[in-house]
């Protein structure tokens, strides 16, 4: 990503909508992000900077989100199928005036990603997946309300789940926390990667290379492309109004998956092995970050 070199007079209005004079609101910032570029840093382009109202606008649609990710925690059990977690997630969008991202997205089929143990991801609800005694589930759902998009998920223990299980989506869980820890305004990307990585391989688990996370906001997938198996220093600085995904997909074993033939989507671990995702939604303040989405 390049960073716009579009000059733009100190007097005029800034870019970013706010009303102000350029020299009184991103002009600094602009030469600051700059000077990292000619370094040789990957850099945000201005399209990537959310203002107050676009944040504002990610705000309300992830309370809807988060809502969905509630009713399915009041009401997931041993015996439902995923389809009902799927008409859970998409009457609470509807009743709260929200459409389920995922619903038609590139040919998706359902309202929500339901993954079931070694599914990494993208597990597609149906009405013959009944959930069991000690699996674990991660329900991934996605918001559009008023054109904003929102993105988070949970990982869910039914019934009597292994110690084993229990432990890899605890860990998974504290490489969310740990990366959320990392994100700092005028560092990088791969300063929070790494941390998710070293943790995961502390605890004698592997991190999927090909799928991370992701801006999100205006668009459902934006850039930055986040991984999790990056190093400090590099990746794309994370500066101020930056929103992406923290959406690291923990195996038990090899980090190595394969998809679905038949349906185009399912993820799974290439050895059979359980994998875990927690997913929180991210953005970068003045000051350290702002979790929007959980």
């Amino acid at each position: 990503m390049q960073f716009s070199h579009q000059k733009i007079d100190r007097n005029a209005l800034c870019w970013c909508g706010s009303g102000k004079k350029y020299k009184n609101c991103h002009q600094q910032f602009d030469e600051k992000i700059m000077d990292y570029a000619l370094q040789g840093h990957i850099v945000p382009d201005r399209s990537l900077i959310k203002n107050e109202r676009e944040i504002q606008g990610i705000r309300d649609s992830a309370r809807i989100n988060m809502a969905c990710l509630d009713a399915v925690a009041e009401k997931i059990h041993a015996g439902m199928t995923t389809q009902e977690i799927d008409d859970i997630v998409y009457q609470t969008t509807i009743d709260m005036g929200g459409i389920p991202a995922p619903l038609n997205y590139e040919g998706f089929p359902k309202s929500v990603c339901t993954s079931i143990n070694e599914e990494v991801c993208h597990g597609i609800p149906e009405e013959t997946i009944f959930l069991k005694d000690g699996d674990i589930i991660n329900v991934d759902c996605s918001t559009i309300y008023n054109g904003f998009y929102s993105d988070s998920s949970r990982m869910f223990l039914i019934g009597d789940v292994s110690e084993e299980k229990k432990k890899l989506v605890q860990v998974t869980k504290e490489c969310v926390e740990i990366g959320i820890e990392e994100v700092r305004p005028w560092r990088f990307l791969g300063d929070m990667g790494e941390a998710v990585h070293n943790h995961a391989l502390k605890n004698g688990y592997s991190v999927v290379r090909d799928i991370g996370g992701h801006g999100c906001g205006i668009e459902f997938h934006e850039e930055p492309f986040v991984s999790y198996v990056s190093k400090a220093g590099e990746e794309m600085l994370m500066v101020p109004g930056m929103v992406f995904t923290i959406e690291p997909m923990v195996n038990m074993g090899t980090d190595d998956i394969y998809e679905d033939a038949d349906n185009g989507w399912t993820i799974y671990t290439a050895d059979g092995k359980p994998s875990a995702q927690w997913e929180v939604q991210i953005l970068v303040t003045e000051t350290g970050h702002e979790v929007l989405c959980w």
